[in-house]
This record gives C-alpha cells, sequence and structure tokens, in this order.
C-alpha cells in the first residue's frame, strides 16, 4: 500500500518507533517475537523498564497504540497488532519475527 501524503507521516513515525522498539527489545534480551505473537506480550513491568531504557520509549508507545500498530491482549500485555506486525515484517523481514 503506497502512503497517501496524509498518512506518510504517520507511517513514518510508527517506523521510527517499531524500529525504536526493535532495538530496545533487543538490548533487554528480548525477540521480536515477544510483541508479534498476540499471546505472548510484554507485561507492564517489562514496560516499564523499557520506559527506564529510553526517554522517547512512552511516546513510541503511545504513537503505536493510538495509531492501532499495537495494543493490549487478554493476559494484559503490549503486543502489536496486525498492522503493526505488517510493519515490522515490511521494515526487517517476514523471517526477522516469524509468526508461524
Amino acid at each position: 500500500m503506497t502512503p497517501t501524503p496524509d498518512t506518510f507521516g504517520m507511517q513514518r513515525s510508527l517506523r521510527q518507533c517499531l524500529s525504536h522498539m526493535a532495538a530496545l527489545l533487543y538490548r533487554q534480551g528480548h525477540v521480536l517475537e515477544t510483541v508479534t505473537i498476540p499471546h505472548r506480550g510484554l507485561d507492564r513491568s517489562a514496560l516499564r523498564v523499557l520506559d527506564g531504557e529510553s526517554r522517547e520509549w512512552s511516546t513510541c508507545q503511545r504513537v503505536l497504540e493510538s495509531s492501532a500498530a499495537a495494543t493490549w491482549n487478554a493476559q494484559q500485555r503490549f503486543v502489536l497488532t496486525g498492522l503493526g506486525r505488517e510493519l515490522l515484517f515490511d521494515m526487517f523481514g517476514e523471517g526477522a519475527a516469524d509468526c508461524a
């Protein structure tokens, strides 16, 4: 899907947040599957650690949630939605976070 002028800025911001999230997860010893598999996700404790590691994390989390790229699963863990997974796979390749 080609972004329109209206969605280009949001997609760029989403991509920046996804990239930042991937780097933070890696530094904390997580894998991308932590957030790409709907029944896994990050609990609030893990999110506090990410927030402590990066001044930008809380903003990125809000951007991901407000754009519907991330949500809270039934276990109250932070996970990417289909949109978030699609953008992440577009950026890093499907094999980077294989959900199968």
